[in-house]
């Protein structure tokens, strides 16, 4: 099965720092990507209304990992939606322990486990009609060499080894999506 996915924010870095915020839908799930920092949260509700998707129908919200720019706006969307990360999911008051890889968040939107920014990073898998898309910090941006922030720059480097020959788009972490081609850097 294929999922839509559908980029309502391509983050920043400069001026400000904004996450990419990302909407998938497959069969009844609505999940949102690293629903972050944004310079006016009617950036994430626009972009939601701009795909014809209601904060309300969102049913799960995947977080990449725990900073806040990737997480402020989590309050946006109902508290029944389960919030994913790299070892549980959330959901009421229930915590519900799991491994990250390989979960099947919905059909054909898939949790791997791809540390390096943060030991924790996750990266969402999504197969589309036009192949698979990496949402992912591994990359901050098209072009980015490397990740001055990253705790383990050899962890980083594998992971984008990896999602490289899975993936055939990158969503990064604050930038816009950018086609997987020979010459990105890993």
């Amino acid at each position: 099965m294929t999922a839509r996915l559908d980029v309502i924010h391509a983050g920043t870095v400069s001026p400000g720092v904004s996450s990419t915020v990302s909407v998938i839908r497959s069969g009844a799930a609505v999940i949102v990507v690293d629903p972050g920092m944004v310079a006016d949260r009617s950036l994430i509700l626009d972009g939601l209304a701009g795909v014809n998707v209601e904060p309300t129908a969102v049913t799960d919200i995947v977080v990449s990992h725990h900073h806040p720019d990737h997480t402020m706006n989590i309050a946006l969307f109902p508290e029944d939606a389960r919030v994913h990360d790299h070892w549980a999911i959330y959901r009421r008051d229930s915590w519900i322990n799991r491994a990250a890889e390989g979960f099947s968040v919905a059909d054909g939107v898939t949790l791997i486990e791809t540390p390096g920014h943060t030991p924790q990073d996750i990266t969402t898998l999504v197969q589309t009609e036009a192949g698979v898309a990496a949402l992912t910090h591994l990359w901050g941006f098209e072009g980015a060499e490397s990740d001055g922030r990253a705790t383990d720059i050899d962890a980083l480097h594998a992971g984008r080894r990896r999602v490289a020959e899975i993936a055939q788009l990158i969503v990064p972490g604050h930038g816009a999506p950018f086609r997987v081609t020979p010459d990105i850097p890993l």
